[in-house]
């Protein structure tokens, strides 16, 4: 078994102000997909400046916050947050859902995409491999929280979390850190490859929504549910999986539609 890392979850405390690891994750998530875009920005439209870039990354990253938060509530815990809706501002607190982050993202890239004289497609093929950045940063911040973590086991590398989080004391999976390596570190690697090459329009899009689907569908198996909702059905099928099989589908039918719909490259790689 490995020790867990007693980490404080307020990394810096000036009186009242408190800024939390979780937040900070946020601004490494959007300040390592600014800078990855810079690098591929010459790729993607040689014309674009770097105050657009700025621009296209501010408005995705009020996609995820919002649509992160208000997926969380909408998917997650819609009854809590009714009976009290300032809950809703206490992110320092976690509640945030990647599926409803991703539809802001995609809100947000469909009106800056109108503004901007692009499709939807091309920016979300040029956005998808900067997600997993903001991925594995954000569950980091999960695990420093000490929340969101996996069923008991006997595995070496079985953590026992923080008493506040986990009252129980059982050895579990660290199922955070799965997550940043699948979701985070492998899903970068396979984008990344992807998208150095020529492809066409929606096979990045595709690619990132199969292989995320995947990955957080494989990881809900060893992943303890959320307390108020528990398994939907069969004792297994968790809101997290139930999401993800529309994204691994999705994924599916980009992919496909983008090789038969062109038989070239349609943009060059990014």
């Amino acid at each position: 078994m490995l020790p867990y890392p007693q980490i404080d979850p307020v990394a810096l405390a000036i009186g009242p102000l408190k800024i939390h690891w979780y937040g900070l994750m946020y601004l490494v998530g959007i300040g390592g997909a600014w800078l990855l875009a810079s690098r591929r920005l010459n790729g993607f439209d040689p014309t674009w400046t770097k105050e657009k870039l700025s621009d296209l990354v501010f408005w995705c990253a009020m996609g995820v916050i919002l649509g992160g938060r208000l997926g969380y509530v909408l998917f997650y815990d819609l009854e809590q947050y009714i009976a009290n809706p300032t809950l809703i501002f206490e992110v320092w607190k976690g509640g945030m859902s990647f599926h409803g982050g991703l539809l802001g993202v995609m809100l947000a890239a469909w009106w800056f995409g109108k503004k901007n004289d692009k499709s939807f497609f091309q920016l979300m093929d040029f956005i998808a491999p900067l997600v997993p950045i903001g991925l594995g940063a954000g569950r980091i911040g999960n695990f420093i929280n000490a929340e969101l973590w996996g069923k008991a086991t006997d595995v070496p590398w079985a953590m026992v979390f923080p008493a506040f989080s986990d009252p129980a004391q059982l050895p579990r999976h660290p199922s955070q850190l799965y997550q940043f390596a699948l979701e985070g570190v492998a899903l970068f690697v396979i984008l990344w490859l992807f998208s150095r090459k020529p492809r066409p329009t929606m096979a990045v899009s595709g690619m990132f929504a199969l292989f995320y689907g995947i990955f957080r569908f494989i990881v809900e198996f060893v992943r303890v549910p959320d307390a108020q909702l528990g398994y939907l059905a069969w004792g297994w099928l968790t809101m997290g999986q139930v999401l993800c099989l529309p994204m691994i589908l999705g994924g599916l039918g980009l992919i496909w539609w983008a090789y038969h719909r062109v038989p070239t490259a349609s943009r060059p790689a990014v």
